[in-house]
C-alpha cells in the first residue's frame, strides 16, 4: 500500500488512478482504499479546479463499480461520498448520469448503480428547513432535478426553455420488459431523493413522481416486495403534495375503490396505502377520513364476513386473500386512530364493532366460543377444558395452515390503540366495559401465543386506564401499611403555628399504623365495572398462568399486578386461584410437570424463566402490600417456602427480588398488621430471620443481594420492636442482627443500605431494650463519621438516621456526655448555609442534644457558627430548627454567651427579621440569666433613630410577644406608632411584629387592630394592618378559640379593604386563611362573590381560594368537595384576562393539594385549560413605540399560565389528559413566545418518559419546529436580552433533542425503515454537523451523571 503524503493535491489522486485497472483484485482494492483516504483527508475543495483529474477519477470509480470482486465494489461506493464533497459542482450532473446509465457487465449484483446513486445523493449539500438554500445547495438540487429525476421517471419534467432535447432512455422506475418488474433499489433511491431534497422539489416534479409510483402500484406485474416499497415511497412523497395534488390523489384512490373489478389484492394495497398516508401526513389526511373510512370499514363489515363464511361452508376452502384484506383494514384503522384520533371520533362505534368482531374471528375452530362459555360456568369445567389442550387436532385441521390468527392479533392491537387514545371518554360512557372488556376476557382462551399476548396487553392497558387518577394516594397508603421507608422520612406539613412549638414531638416514632383496609366498592363508573369483571378476569388469568408459554404467563402476572394497583387489592376472594400457579412460577421450570418442557439448555428460555420468576415475586409483594394479613394467613406456608427458595437463587436478580418478597411477608406477619403473636407466626418469622441474616452477612453474595437483605433485616428489627416484638424475636437474635448492621455500616459498599436499615429501626423503636446502650453509642459515632464523606446520599441518609436515633427518647437515653460532645463536634461542619437541607437536620439534632447536655452544645464554636448563620436570610423549616435550638439553649440557662455575641458581633449586620426572631426567642426562654431584659429593647426602640436598629428592635419585640403570649407586657400601640415612620422598611417590619405579638395574645391585640382599621383612613395604614392580621391568622396557636369570636368583624373588614389595588394580594391571603375557621360559612360567601360585577372583587376571591387549598383537615375537605369543581368551572370562564390567569394558577394549586377532588372531575376543567393555550388574534394589538409599531399580545400571560398548568398536571394527572391533544398544544407552543417555548421543551422532556409511543410518532413534527428555532438568526442590532433568550432557546432545544435521540436512537439510524422519521433523521444529521461541540458537552454531562 502506498503511503499518503502530508500535502494532498490533485496529483496525489492522479497517481492512484492507474492502479484501479490492475488485473489483481487486491491491488485494485488497496488503490481504492488509498484513494478513499486521500479524498477524506484532502483539504476542502482541493479538486474544484482540477476538472480533468476529477473526470478521470469518476471514470476510474465507475469501472470499479462493475468489478467482479464485491469488496472492491463496496469500497468504490464508499469513495463516492468524499469525491462528491471535493469536486466542483459542475462534475455532479455527469457523475449522476454516468452512474445511472451504468451497465453491469462483470458483476452479478444489479443493485450497485442504485446504491451508488444513494451514496451520491446523501453526500450532496441538502436544504435546511427554515433557511434560504445557498448556491451549493441550489446546484445540488439542479443536478437532481435535471438528471436524476429524469432518469427515474424516464421523461423530461421541466423543459429547458425552447430547446428540443432528445428523449431520455427508459426510466429506472419504469416497468422492465425483460423481467416484468421494477427494480426495488430504484424505489429506495427515490425515497432518499425525496428525503434529502423534498422541500425543493417543484410541484410538477412531485406530480410526476406521484404518478410514477401510482403506475407501479397499479401494475399487476409488480411484485409484492416492490409494492410495499412503493407504498412507503408514496407516503414519503405525500408529505410534499400540494392541496390540489393531495385531493387528486385521494380522488384517484376513491375511484380505485369503486372499481367494479377490484380484486382483493388491489383492495388490500389501497387500504395499506391509506394507512401509510395517515402516518405520514396525519394533519392533512385526517379531514379525508370521513370519505375514506367507509371503504376500510366495508372490508371488516359483518356482511362481508357472513358472505365469506357461507362460501367457506359451501366450498370448504378458506379465502386467505380476504383474510389478508381484513388484516390490512384493521392495521389501517389502528393507524387512523393513532395518527388522526380526533378525526376518527365519529367512527368510534364502527371501530369498536370491527375490532370486537375479528377478535373472535376463528372460523377454523367454530366451537371454541361455545366451549369457553360453557367452561366459564364452573371451575371444574374450566379445568377440564384446559386439560384438553389438543382439542383442535380432533377436527383434522393443522394450526400451521390457519392464518386467521393474524387477523385476531391485528384486532387486539386495534383495541389496544383504541384504549390508549380514547380511554378518557369511552370509559365515561361505558363503551369499553360494555363492549370491549368482556370480549377481551373471553379471548384469554386464545391458542396462539402471539394473539394472546396482544389480548392481555390490551386488557392490562384498560385496567391501568381505569385506575388512572382515581387511586391518587395509593402509594402513600401502601407505604403507610408497610414499614417505614428505608431512607429520609416523609416530609411533614408544618403546623399552622409555623413556629418551633412541638416540632420535634411531631416526629416521634410511632407504631400506630393501621391494618390495611380495602377501599369500599364503587357503586358506579368504570371502577364498578372493573370490580364486576374481576371474577372472570382473574379466572381467565389463572388459566393462562397454568399454561406452558413463559411470555403469556409474564403478561398475565403483569395484568394481575395492574389489577392490584388499580383496586388497591381487591383479590381477597380470588387469591386461592392464583397463588398456586404463581408459586410454581417462582419455584422455576423444574418445579412441576407442567413446566418440565421449559427445562432445556437454551439460554433464551433460561433468561425468560428468570424474568417470569421475578415478575411472580413482584406480584406476591403487591399482594402482601395490598391485602390484610388475615386473608394471607392460610397461604403463607407455601408462599414462604417459594420466596426462600428464590432468595437463595444463583441469579442475583432473582435472589434480590426474593429478598424483597421476604421483606413484604415480614410486614404481613409483624405488628401492627398482625397484633396477636402465635407459634406458627413465630416459627415463620424465625425462618425468615435466618435466611435474611445469612444473605446479609455473606461476603460472597452479590452487592445488590446484600443490600436487599440489609433492607429486609432493618424492616424485621423495626417491626419487632416493643412489647409484642419481644415475643417474636429473642434479644439474642436482635443483638446479633444489630451487630451485623453495624458491621455493614463500616463496610464502604454496603454503608448506605445499612444506614437506611438503622433509620427504620430508629423510627419504630418503642422500648429501651430495642436500643442497646453500647450499640447506640458506637452507631451514633459511626453515623457522625459519615458526615465527612463526599457521597451526598450517604451524608444525607446518615444525618437523618442520626436525628431519628436522637429524637427517639430510648435512643437519646443511652447517649453519654462524651458521645454527645463527639457528635456535636462532628456536626460543626454542617452548620453552614451552603447546604440548607443538611443544616436543618443538624440544627434539630443539636436542639435535642441541648436538652441533655446544653454545655456541650452551646460551646464557643457552635455559638460562633450560629452567629454566622443568623446573618443569612433563613426561612421555612431551617429557621424553625434554628429557633428550636436557641429555645433549648435558653431554657437550659446557657444562653449568655450566645446573646452577648448576637448583640455585639451580629446586631444590625444580619437580616433583622432572622436576628430579631433569634434574639426574641432567646430573650423569652433564657429568662433573667440571659443578661438583658425586654425593657432594654423597648427603651432602645424609643431612643434609636437608625433604621436598621429600629427594625431589629421591632422584630425582637414581635417574636418576644409571640412567645410570651398573654404574659407579654407589650401593647399594640408600641408597634402601631411606628407605622408613620418615614422609612421604606420600618413600617412594614412594625406591622409584621405587631401581628406576631398579636398571635400570642389575640384578645389584647386584635380589637385594637380592628379599631385602628376603622379609624384610619390612610391607605398605607390599611395595607400595614392587613399584614398584621395575616401574621395573626398564620401564627395564632388556637384559631377556633382565639380568632373565631372576631371572625365576622375581620371578614367584613377584609372584604372592604382588599378592594384597593395594593391590598389585593395580602387581603386575599387573609381572607383565605380566615375562611378555614368556618369553611361552611365563608366558602359559600366566597362563591357568592364570584358573580360580582367588579373584576377586582372576583380576582380577590380567586386568590383567596388558592390559600385555602393547602389545608389538610378532612372536615374541610368534606365542605370543599361539593363546591370546588363548580367554583373552578366558574372562575376559569371569567371575562377578565387577569382573573383567567389567577384561575389557572388556582386550578394548578388545587390539582396539587386536592387531587382526590380534582382528578375525577378533570374532564370538566381541562377543555378550558386547553382552550386557553390558543393564540387569540383579537387580543393582539399594535402600539407605537417612537416611529416603530410594536405588537403586544394581551393574552400571553394567560397562555403562559395555561401551559404551566398543563405542565403541572402532567405530574399529577397525566393519564387523565388526551395525549394527542396535549401533543398538538405542545407542538404549537414550540412556535409561540420564548417563555412558552421553554415550558413546551420541559413538557417534551417529560413526554419522552410518560408516553414514548406518541413521542415517537411526533418526532418529525418536533424536528421541524426545532430546526426552525435553531436556524433563526438575530438582527445585527439585537439587544443583550434578545441574545440571551436566543442562546437559552437553542440550549433548551438541544437538550431535548439530545434526550430524544438517547431515548429513540433507532429513529435517527440509517437502518430505519424508509419513509419513517425522515425529517427527524435529517434534523439530527444537521444538528450533529452544526452543533457538534454542544452535543459533545451534553454527552460528557451524561457520562458524568452515569459515573
Amino acid at each position: 500500500m502506498s503511503s499518503i503524503p502530508a500535502h494532498i493535491t490533485g496529483s496525489t489522486v492522479q497517481s492512484l488512478l492507474p492502479k484501479l485497472t490492475d488485473p489483481d483484485a487486491d491491488f485494485r482494492f488497496m488503490s481504492l482504499n488509498d484513494l478513499h483516504d486521500v479524498l477524506q483527508r484532502g483539504p476542502s475543495g482541493f479538486l474544484i479546479q482540477e476538472y480533468a483529474i476529477s473526470a478521470k477519477t469518476v471514470d476510474g470509480i465507475l469501472k470499479t463499480l462493475d468489478d467482479q470482486n464485491g469488496e472492491v465494489q463496496n469500497l468504490a461506493i464508499k469513495c463516492l461520498s468524499p469525491l462528491v464533497q471535493k469536486v466542483s459542482a459542475d462534475i455532479w450532473p455527469p457523475l449522476i448520469e454516468k452512474v445511472s446509465m451504468l451497465k453491469m457487465e462483470n458483476s452479478v449484483d444489479r443493485s450497485v448503480p442504485s446504491t451508488a446513486l444513494r451514496a451520491i445523493v446523501t453526500s450532496l449539500p441538502r436544504p435546511v428547513p427554515g433557511t434560504i438554500p445557498n448556491e451549493q445547495v441550489t446546484r445540488a438540487y439542479d443536478s437532481i432535478s435535471k438528471v436524476l429525476i429524469v432518469r427515474l421517471v424516464g421523461r423530461i419534467i421541466i423543459p429547458l426553455g425552447k430547446r428540443v432535447l432528445p428523449q431520455p432512455p427508459k426510466g429506472m422506475l419504469q416497468m422492465s420488459g425483460t423481467n416484468g418488474g421494477v427494480d426495488s433499489d430504484a424505489l429506495d433511491l427515490l425515497i432518499e431523493v425525496i428525503r434529502c431534497f423534498g422541500t425543493m422539489l417543484q410541484g410538477v416534479e412531485i406530480e410526476a413522481l406521484q404518478g410514477t409510483i401510482m403506475e407501479i402500484l397499479e401494475n399487476e406485474r409488480t411484485s409484492s416486495v416492490v409494492k410495499k416499497k412503493a407504498v412507503t415511497a408514496y407516503s414519503v412523497v405525500a408529505a410534499y403534495f400540494t392541496d390540489d395534488v393531495l385531493s387528486a390523489s385521494i380522488s384517484q384512490i376513491i375511484e380505485s375503490f369503486r372499481d367494479s373489478h377490484l380484486t382483493p389484492t388491489k383492495r388490500r394495497l389501497l387500504i395499506t396505502l391509506l394507512a401509510s398516508m395517515a402516518k405520514s401526513i396525519p394533519r392533512r389526511f385526517g379531514p379525508y377520513l370521513q370519505v375514506l373510512a367507509p371503504f376500510v370499514f366495508s372490508a371488516s363489515s359483518e356482511e362481508e364476513l357472513q358472505e365469506q363464511l357461507e362460501k367457506v361452508a359451501e366450498d370448504g376452502e378458506p379465502d386467505i386473500e380476504l383474510d389478508e384484506v381484513r388484516e390490512s383494514a384493521l392495521v389501517a384503522l389502528e393507524s387512523f386512530l393513532a395518527s388522526c384520533s380526533s378525526d376518527m371520533r365519529p367512527n368510534t362505534l364502527e371501530t369498536v364493532d370491527a375490532a370486537v368482531r375479528f377478535l373472535q374471528y376463528d372460523p377454523n375452530n367454530a366451537n371454541a366460543v361455545d366451549e369457553s362459555m360453557e367452561a366459564a360456568d364452573s371451575d371444574e369445567d374450566d379445568n377440564a377444558g384446559y386439560e384438553d389442550e389438543d382439542y383442535e387436532e380432533d377436527e383434522g385441521f393443522s394450526d400451521d395452515d390457519d392464518m386467521t390468527w393474524k387477523v385476531r392479533r391485528c384486532a387486539a392491537k386495534l383495541l389496544y390503540t383504541l384504549i390508549s387514545t380514547r380511554a378518557n371518554d369511552l370509559l365515561e360512557d361505558g363503551t369499553l366495559y360494555s363492549k370491549v372488556a368482556p370480549q377481551l376476557v373471553e379471548r384469554f382462551r386464545e391458542r396462539e401465543d402471539n394473539v394472546l399476548l396482544e389480548v392481555i396487553s390490551a386488557m392490562s392497558l384498560l385496567v391501568r386506564k381505569t385506575g388512572e387518577g382515581v387511586n391518587v394516594n395509593l402509594r402513600n397508603v401502601t407505604a403507610q401499611a408497610s414499614s417505614p421507608i428505608m431512607g429520609p422520612p416523609h416530609s411533614r406539613k408544618r403546623r399552622r403555628l409555623g413556629s418551633d412549638a412541638s416540632m420535634l414531638d411531631a416526629q416521634l416514632p410511632t407504631m400506630s399504623v393501621p391494618e390495611i383496609v380495602t377501599d369500599p366498592p364503587h357503586s358506579s363508573g368504570s371502577q364498578a365495572s372493573l370490580a364486576a369483571l374481576t371474577p372472570s378476569l382473574v379466572q381467565a388469568a389463572a388459566r393462562v398462568l397454568r399454561g406452558k408459554s413463559i411470555l403469556t404467563k409474564e403478561a398475565a402476572i403483569s395484568l394481575l399486578k395492574d389489577l392490584l394497583v388499580v383496586q388497591h387489592g381487591g383479590l381477597t376472594d380470588y387469591l386461592a386461584q392464583i397463588i398456586d400457579p404463581v408459586v410454581d412460577a417462582i419455584r422455576g421450570p423444574t418445579s412441576s410437570g407442567g413446566q418440565g418442557t421449559m427445562s432445556g439448555a437454551s439460554g433464551i428460555v433460561s433468561s425468560a424463566g428468570s424474568v417470569l420468576r421475578i415478575q411472580a415475586l413482584q406480584l406476591l409483594e403487591s399482594i402482601a402490600d395490598t391485602h390484610p394479613s388475615s386473608v394471607l394467613h392460610t397461604l403463607l406456608p407455601k408462599i414462604i417456602q417459594a420466596i426462600i427458595l428464590a432468595s437463595k437463587d444463583k441469579f442475583y436478580k432473582v435472589s434480590s427480588e426474593g429478598l424483597d418478597a421476604i421483606e413484604a411477608i415480614i410486614k404481613v406477619i409483624t405488628p401492627p398488621r398482625w397484633l396477636l403473636p402465635d407459634p406458627l407466626q413465630q416459627a415463620q418469622l424465625g425462618t425468615l430471620y435466618e435466611v435474611v441474616m445469612d444473605r446479609a452477612a455473606a461476603n460472597d453474595a452479590d452487592l445488590e443481594v446484600r443490600q436487599r437483605a440489609i433492607h429486609a433485616l432493618g424492616t424485621l428489627l423495626a417491626r419487632t420492636s416493643g412489647t409484642n416484638g419481644k415475643k417474636l424475636l429473642s434479644m439474642e437474635k436482635r443483638t446479633k442482627a444489630l451487630d451485623v448492621l453495624q458491621t455493614r455500616l463500616r463496610n464502604e459498599i454496603t454503608r448506605v443500605a445499612a444506614v437506611r436499615a438503622i433509620n427504620a429501626i430508629a423510627l419504630l423503636a418503642s422500648a429501651k431494650e430495642d436500643f442497646p446502650g453500647r450499640w447506640v453509642q458506637e452507631i451514633s459515632l459511626d453515623l457522625g463519621a459519615q458526615l465527612r464523606k463526599s457521597n451526598r446520599t450517604l451524608r444525607g441518609s446518615s444525618l437523618v438516621t442520626l436525628k431519628d436515633i436522637i429524637i427517639n427518647p430510648y435512643g437519646l437515653e443511652h447517649l453519654e456526655n462524651q458521645t454527645i460532645r463527639s457528635v456535636v463536634e462532628l456536626l460543626l461542619p454542617l452548620l453552614d448555609a451552603n447546604d440548607l437541607h443538611l443544616l436543618g437536620h443538624a440544627l434539630s439534632i443539636l436542639a435535642k442534644l441541648a436538652q441533655v447536655d446544653a454545655g456541650a452544645v452551646a460551646n464557643a464554636e457552635v455559638v460562633t457558627r450560629l452567629c454566622n448563620l443568623v446573618q443569612v436570610p433563613l426561612s421555612g423549616g431551617v429557621l424553625d430548627a434554628l429557633l428550636m435550638l436557641v429555645k433549648a439553649i435558653g431554657e437550659q440557662g446557657v444562653g449568655q454567651e450566645l446573646m452577648a455575641k448576637l448583640l455585639k458581633d451580629v446586631g444590625v449586620a444580619g437580616d433583622p427579621a432572622v436576628v430579631g426572631k433569634v434574639i426574641g426567642t432567646l430573650l423569652v426562654h433564657g429568662g433573667s440569666r440571659i443578661g438583658v431584659k425586654l425593657e432594654d429593647f423597648t427603651a432602645e426602640l424609643e431612643t434609636v433613630t437608625d433604621e436598621q436598629n429600629q427594625c431589629l428592635a421591632l422584630s425582637t419585640l414581635g417574636e418576644a410577644g409571640l412567645r410570651l403570649g398573654t404574659a407579654s407586657p407589650l401593647k399594640p400601640e408600641l408597634f402601631i406608632k411606628h407605622f408613620q415612620t418615614k422609612s421604606d422598611r420600618v413600617p412594614l417590619v412594625a406591622a409584621v411584629a405587631l401581628g406576631r405579638a398579636g398571635a400570642g395574645n389575640v384578645a389584647a391585640y386584635l380589637p385594637t387592630i380592628m379599631k385602628t382599621m376603622d379609624t384610619s383612613g390612610v391607605p398605607q395604614s390599611q395595607y400595614l394592618l392587613l399584614h398584621s392580621i395575616k401574621e395573626i391568622l398564620q401564627y395564632a396557636s388556637d384559631m377556633d378559640t382565639d380568632v373565631a369570636p372576631y371572625a365576622p368583624q375581620i371578614w367584613s373588614k377584609l372584604l372592604e379593604t382588599s378592594r384597593a389595588e395594593d391590598n389585593k394580594a395580602v387581603g386575599a391571603e387573609c381572607i383565605g386563611r380566615l375562611a378555614l375557621i368556618d369553611p361552611k360559612t365563608y366558602l359559600s360567601a366566597l362563591q357568592g362573590y364570584l358573580s360580582d360585577s367588579d373584576p377586582a372583587v372576583r380576582a380577590m376571591v380567586i386568590q383567596a381560594l388558592r390559600y385555602t387549598l393547602a389545608d389538610v383537615d378532612e372536615a374541610y375537605d368534606d365542605v370543599l368537595k361539593p363546591i370546588l369543581i363548580p367554583i373552578l368551572a366558574t372562575i376559569l370562564q371569567d371575562d377578565a384576562l387577569e382573573n383567567q390567569r389567577l384561575a389557572l394558577t388556582t386550578l394548578n394549586s388545587a390539582a396539587h393539594n386536592k387531587p382526590e377532588i380534582i382528578l375525577p372531575n378533570l374532564g370538566r376543567l381541562l377543555p378550558v385549560v386547553m382552550e386557553a393555550t390558543y393564540v387569540k388574534p383579537e387580543l393582539i394589538r399594535e402600539v407605537m413605540m417612537g416611529p416603530f409599531k410594536h405588537k403586544v399580545d394581551d393574552g400571553l400571560d394567560v397562555r403562559k399560565s395555561a401551559y404551566e398548568t398543563l405542565y403541572a398536571l402532567m405530574e399529577t394527572a397525566f393519564t387523565r389528559i388526551n395525549v394527542v391533544e396535549l401533543f398538538d398544544r405542545v407542538l404549537t407552543g414550540l412556535e409561540d413566545e420564548h417563555d412558552i417555548r421553554v415550558l413546551c421543551n420541559l413538557m417534551l422532556a417529560k413526554l419522552i418518559v410518560l408516553d414514548p409511543e406518541e413521542t415517537t410518532r411526533r418526532l418529525d413534527a418536533i424536528a421541524q419546529r426545532f430546526q426552525k428555532i435553531l436556524s433563526s438568526k438575530l438582527k445585527e442590532n439585537a439587544v443583550k436580552q434578545e441574545v440571551e433568550k436566543s442562546e437559552e432557546a437553542s440550549k433548551s432545544v438541544l437538550n431535548v433533542a439530545f434526550s430524544l435521540n438517547e431515548a429513540f436512537p433507532a429513529a435517527a439510524s440509517a437502518s430505519t425503515a424508509a419513509g419513517t422519521h425522515g425529517d427527524w433523521r435529517s434534523f439530527w444529521e444537521w444538528v450533529r454537523k452544526e452543533f457538534s461541540a454542544q452535543l459533545r458537552f451534553l454527552e460528557n454531562q451524561g457520562k458524568d451523571r452515569m459515573g
